[in-house]
């Protein structure tokens, strides 16, 4: 059935760069682009404010605090995640 004279297609250069890029796994467990990981860092600045405001600013730690947390972990999910 299978023709010994019959050779398979070879690929192209030009196919190969048509290709689309090949995206780096982060650590979030779902596809995300740019601004889905700005939106992500945003959320957790505001829960991580209102939970520092409910219980550790009456302790007398600065919100100051949270928010240089908050940033780092922006930081690290905008770039890696």
């Amino acid at each position: 059935m299978s023709d010994p004279h019959h050779t398979p297609l070879a690929t192209t250069q030009q196919e190969d760069e048509n290709a689309p890029p090949e995206e780096t796994a982060g650590f979030l467990p779902i596809e995300t682009n740019w601004f889905d990981r700005l939106f992500i860092s945003v959320v957790l600045w505001i829960a991580l404010s209102l939970f520092w405001f409910r219980f550790l600013e009456p302790a007398g730690l600065s919100i100051w605090i949270a928010n240089a947390i908050a940033v780092v972990m922006a930081f690290i999910i905008i770039r890696k995640g």
